[in-house]
């Protein structure tokens, strides 16, 4: 762990100065290994960098949110780091349940803000989706009369109709979309990068597309006015470009607005989007690259879901499907 934390220059915030003395009680109080301490400080260090990313800078300012969008961003790398696979999201978030409970007993925090939160288990792992109707509702609660409300309407249209992963949607430039010439010519389309900078193309539909074409003439030229000028496709409202976090709040205000009672995410919109074209009788090879997915094994946990689902209608429509 650098002294002077995530943030880069400067003195260290007491957020990583507090990461620091627990690294250095686990290195010397409990005798860990070289090759265990190396992953604690790994683990910790990406944790670091995200909270500071999120503009925090002491213990007590993590609240439960904070530590859930960690967690929930380490398999596909929406946290800012390279994207884990099961073992290695388990390990980490071990790490850091691990540094919260220190905090709280050493009274360096009120609370443990990870106390509730758990490492996946094997095989049981399966993507939280919501019914197409909870979408539709968090869709046409988005605002549109004022140019962030037209992003935000744009911004939640997208992720629905693309699947993308929340990195990916804000790293987007307006270059990457890609508008036919005439609508004989096909659907318009997005290049999206996602792991190790892979390109893919991926079709929008047509409700993303007019909220996209809105926001790009009524509410992007506002945003950007007041900013020195970027490529960025989604800007906050000083014209920079759209953060993972502001995104994570503005979809739970739109779906506390549309009174959706689910824990709602930007991957809850992803998993919505694979589990319910799935539903509707896609091939799960195309899901998977529409996913961005490398292996068809990862796309198929959406198969389970449906699954679920087949089930649950079979039990309560036929006839003799219960006695």
């Amino acid at each position: 762990m650098t002294n002077q934390g995530a943030g880069g220059g400067g003195a260290p915030t007491a957020l990583a100065r507090a990461i620091a003395d627990y690294l250095q009680h686990v290195g010397v109080e409990r005798g860990l290994a070289p090759n265990t301490l190396a992953a604690y400080q790994r683990d910790l260090r990406r944790y670091e960098a995200f909270l500071a990313a999120a503009g925090l800078t002491a213990p007590g300012q993590v609240a439960r949110r904070h530590v859930s969008e960690f967690a929930q961003g380490l398999s596909d790398g929406d946290d800012g780091g390279s994207a884990l696979g099961m073992r290695s999201v388990a390990r980490t978030i071990v790490s850091v349940r691990g540094l919260h409970k220190f905090w709280a007993l050493e009274g360096v925090c009120e609370t443990d803000p990870a106390a509730d939160i758990h490492p996946p288990q094997p095989g049981r792992r399966l993507p939280k989706a919501i019914s197409v109707h909870d979408v539709t509702r968090i869709l046409e609660s988005a605002g549109t009369d004022t140019p962030t409300g037209l992003r935000d309407a744009a911004m939640l249209e997208f992720l629905y109709s693309t699947g993308a992963r929340i990195s990916e949607a804000v790293g987007l430039d307006v270059d990457d979309l890609v508008f036919p010439d005439s609508p004989d010519d096909g659907p318009s389309l997005v290049r999206l990068f996602g792991k190790g900078s892979k390109e893919r193309i991926v079709p929008i539909g047509s409700y993303a597309l007019r909220a996209l074409e809105a926001y790009l003439v009524r509410g992007r030229p506002a945003l950007v006015a007041k900013g020195k000028g970027t490529p960025a496709l989604f800007l906050n409202a000083r014209g920079g470009r759209l953060s993972r976090q502001s995104v994570w709040t503005i979809l739970r205000a739109v779906a506390e607005h549309a009174q959706v009672e689910a824990d709602v995410s930007p991957h809850t919109l992803r998993h919505s989007f694979a589990t319910h074209l799935l539903e509707g009788g896609a091939d799960v090879r195309v899901v998977q690259e529409l996913l961005g997915h490398a292996s068809v094994t990862t796309t198929q946990v959406y198969t389970l879901v449906t699954a679920d689902t087949l089930r649950e209608v079979y039990a309560a429509a036929h006839p003799r499907a219960l006695g």
